[in-house]
């Protein structure tokens, strides 16, 4: 009996079939990729948008305070006076300077007997900081908090500290958090570089201050502000890893920055959408070029496989 040999140009009906069905799934993928690459900028948008900040309402029948002395400006990359002289809760003179040169460093105004706001800024802080793997207080950066009442003294200031790192309950977090007290002269002086204006309220006999809170470079450069009394641990995250100039952190750290932006208007990081859209194009065009290569060797198997002949 003559074996029949199939035609070289006509591949066997199984061979075919695997054909087809590689086909269909690297067009399905495919689609999967071009999906992503293409809409995720407009969820990564909504995602990043978030609520408007909230304003408490003005009571019936009271007129607004003029707050126009009371604001938090931005000073981004301007120098703070690392000369100016404080007191540490332990009553020591101290320079601003010797808090700064290898870490970055948190900043935090208050004055420790505010009966609610000030505090609220510091369980705020306390609370996102406690969050953050690998980044302790005292290892990876510094913390200061400044009182801006002169007549504040460092017992009170030492209570103060007390009180949080009891909280914090970490390692080495004792050295690196520190609270500090001061003259006027030397308050303002900081307090003005920072963009933090406050005022005496003789009605009700408080300080009238915004809150919020700074992160500078290791160098004693301003380099994001914080607003509110909740800090979110990713904004507090990346605004250090930014600020140490890429000293601390991982490799996912550099990549999350790469994916969000900080957005000065509203004090926060949000996502970067051209950049997840050359991301997800990057991403399609690798695809294509493997899902191509793996087409290619199918079908060269399948013709070596077809030149066999079947008998």
């Amino acid at each position: 009996m003559n074996s029949i040999r199939v035609n070289d140009n006509e591949p066997h009906p199984r061979v075919a079939a695997r054909r087809h069905r590689g086909r269909r799934a690297c067009a399905f993928f495919l689609l999967v990729l071009f999906s992503f690459a293409f809409l995720s900028p407009v969820f990564a948008q909504s995602w990043g948008q978030g609520p408007p900040p909230r304003r408490a309402p003005i009571p019936a029948g009271e007129k607004p305070r003029d707050l126009e002395e009371v604001r938090i400006d931005q000073r981004l990359d301007e120098s703070l006076p690392l000369d100016a002289v404080f007191r540490d809760e332990n009553g020591n003179e101290v320079k601003l300077g010797s808090y700064f040169g290898s870490k970055p460093v948190v900043l935090a105004f208050v004055y420790y007997s505010c009966p609610m706001l000030c505090n609220q800024v510091l369980n705020g802080m306390t609370s996102g900081l406690d969050v953050l793997k690998g980044f302790s207080i005292g290892k990876e950066f510094e913390v200061i908090t400044v009182s801006f009442d002169s007549r504040e003294t460092p017992e009170l200031a030492r209570t103060k500290k007390e009180t949080y790192i009891t909280w914090y309950k970490r390692e080495g977090a004792a050295d690196g958090w520190h609270f500090l007290t001061g003259d006027q002269r030397n308050i303002d002086r900081l307090t003005q570089a920072a963009g933090f204006y406050y005022k005496w309220d003789e009605k009700t006999q408080q300080f009238i201050h915004a809150s919020g809170i700074m992160v500078a470079t290791p160098e004693g450069r301003l380099a994001r502000y914080f607003y509110g009394i909740e800090y979110a641990p990713k904004d507090l995250r990346l605004g250090l890893v930014e600020a140490s100039d890429g000293k601390i952190g991982s490799p996912v750290d550099q990549l999350l920055l790469y994916c969000y932006h900080y957005d000065p208007a509203s004090g926060k990081y949000g996502l970067m959408v051209m950049n997840l859209m050359m991301a997800g194009g990057a991403l399609t065009v690798i695809a294509m070029i493997v899902m191509f290569i793996i087409f290619r060797r199918r079908e060269r198997l399948g013709r070596r496989a077809n030149a066999g002949g079947i008998a």
